[in-house]
């Protein structure tokens, strides 16, 4: 059974979908962040960075156990080990593999910023509000062109939509209207109508 080292928020949901997409074991250990237990030191020892998710599945590659941290990462493996949401060889593989980098280079980050401005930060910072409000509206149209003639983000249904549905999640939080963005709402919606979606998005 994998462990799973989580918390509520959109990189830990990534994972959860992940596992229950692929059917898989897993056991959930909640690390609040919000009273620092990402900083204990015996979860920096699977996460160095401090940072959730993390997983330790001890049936890892030739049978030996394997700890893994960084979201991208873990879905990648979880994909390899399956065999499923990841093309194993050629240029699709390649395709899902740029909107996952996409995600975790822009779309998560820039998202995130969105949101501390926007709902967290101590005093109104009009400039960084603004700007990662901007970005996330760009992020957003680059989301939608991609979707304008697809179900998903590369056809079929992968880790890229894993990666990247937690996050339009919290659309309210990043200043954008999801229905400037048909294509991305019509995604969401069909993301959303999927069971174990709806699971992974309500662990720990």
């Amino acid at each position: 059974m994998i462990d799973l080292y989580t918390w509520g928020t959109p990189n830990g949901q990534k994972v959860s979908i992940m596992l229950e997409a692929c059917r898989l074991h897993y056991s959930v250990h909640p690390i609040d962040i919000l009273s620092n237990a990402q900083f204990d030191s015996d979860f920096l020892k699977i996460s160095p960075n401090n940072k959730i998710p993390a997983i330790i599945d001890p049936d890892g590659p030739n049978g030996e156990p394997i700890s893994l941290f960084e979201s991208g990462a873990i879905l990648v493996y979880l994909a390899d080990k399956t065999g499923e949401f990841l093309p194993t060889e050629g240029p699709e593989r390649y395709e899902v593999l740029q909107w996952l980098m996409w995600q975790m280079g822009g779309f998560g980050p820039f998202l995130g910023q969105a949101h501390h401005f926007n709902k967290f930060a101590p005093e109104q910072v009009p400039y960084a509000i603004k700007r990662y409000t901007d970005e996330a509206n760009r992020l957003w149209q680059v989301l939608n062109t991609q979707l304008s003639h697809k179900r998903f983000v590369c056809d079929d249904l992968t880790i890229a939509d894993f990666a990247i549905y937690p996050w339009a999640m919290r659309y309210e939080w990043q200043g954008v209207d999801r229905k400037n963005y048909p294509a991305v709402d019509a995604w969401m919606n069909d993301m959303a109508d999927l069971a174990f979606v709806e699971r992974g998005m309500l662990v720990p």
